[in-house]
């Protein structure tokens, strides 16, 4: 039983953390080359805008701004599981090599489609699964104990390692990209939100639809998973299985979120740990702020470098990354 008080402060927090997504999404509209002010973009919502304010909102500004939110829970959500299933409060798919993996498959499909939309564009996700896929697998085998299961120091460096080694790859097998395609990896590796048309929403949305529910589902197996192996297995849980399945679903997440929204790491390192420290660990709780506090965090990365350096932008994924290296090295230094 979680109790009353703080299922109440932690209700608050979830109400709190939804009105800062809202505030920041008006920021993020209202900000930048084409703007729009809070209150015409109530009236442009709902249709009574002018034509230059619906095509600044509906073309330009929230096509970006929801596949920035959207990859910013997947993420997050990605890092939460990892950091459970491992009992590795360093756990982030940026880290593991998890995104490095999607990046490789990513090099992949641009050589074969280009760097274009189009139809073909719905099939960069599954490269991405698939790269990320295969990069979770060859850490979870070479970090895996008989008998103990998986080693969370070890896996961190397995992970490091592996991601070294397929970034060397992607640089290599990037040389050979045609230059027009070059320039759309080059910003996907930087971190640039690139996902800006309705494409690439509708190849995202489905993904957070179908997994996020079921991560809430399996909550209570998450919370034993996160305390004790031993202590999950006398619970009745079928721990190899479980964690295989939360594994993938924690690929999936980050694979298609990184697929449309660039090779951004640090998110799902930071989003669950604030929101463990804002309403404690229970994943029925801390899960949905750990989602708003990721895609938080990458939208209010996003309006910042779009400001900065208006209209070309600084990528979401620097801004993230200098934020986001220096609480690697606190958390670091805090789990000696």
């Amino acid at each position: 039983m979680i109790n009353s008080k703080k299922l109440r402060k932690a209700q608050m927090t979830i109400v709190i953390a939804a009105i800062a997504l809202i505030l920041v999404f008006v920021i993020s509209v209202s900000t930048g080359f084409a703007s729009l002010s809070p209150m015409r973009l109530w009236y442009t919502l709902f249709g009574q805008g002018t034509p230059r304010e619906e095509l600044i909102l509906f073309t330009f500004r929230l096509p970006r701004i929801l596949v920035t939110i959207l990859a910013g829970m997947g993420l997050a959500i990605s890092g939460a599981i990892l950091q459970s299933i491992t009992r590795n409060p360093l756990a982030d798919p940026g880290i593991l090599g998890i995104n490095a993996g999607a990046g490789l498959a990513v090099v992949f499909f641009v050589m074969i489609f280009g760097g274009g939309s189009g139809s073909s564009i719905y099939f960069l996700p599954i490269f991405a699964l698939g790269g990320g896929m295969l990069t979770a697998i060859i850490i979870y085998v070479l970090s895996y104990k008989k008998g103990e299961g998986i080693d969370p120091g070890k896996m961190l460096l397995v992970g490091v390692g592996l991601s070294a080694a397929i970034s060397g790859a992607i640089l290599t097998l990037a040389s050979k990209i045609a230059r027009e395609d070059y320039d759309f990896f080059a910003n996907w590796m930087a971190g640039r939100i690139w996902g800006d048309d309705w494409v690439f929403v509708m190849a995202l949305l489905p993904w957070l639809i179908i997994l996020l529910p079921t991560i809430i589902r399996k909550s209570n197996i998450l919370n034993t998973m996160s305390l004790n192996e031993n202590l999950s297995i006398g619970l009745g849980v079928k721990v190899e299985k479980e964690r295989y399945i939360l594994l993938m679903i924690a690929v999936a997440l980050a694979a298609a979120s990184v697929s449309v929204s660039g090779g951004i790491a640090f998110v799902g390192l930071m989003a669950p740990h604030i929101a463990r420290s804002l309403v404690g660990p229970r994943h029925q709780l801390f899960l949905p702020v750990a989602a708003m506090t990721g895609a938080i965090l990458l939208l209010t990365a996003d309006t910042i470098g779009r400001v900065i350096l208006d209209p070309s932008g600084i990528p979401a994924g620097i801004i993230v990354s200098i934020i986001g290296a220096p609480y690697f090295m606190y958390l670091m230094s805090k789990n000696k």
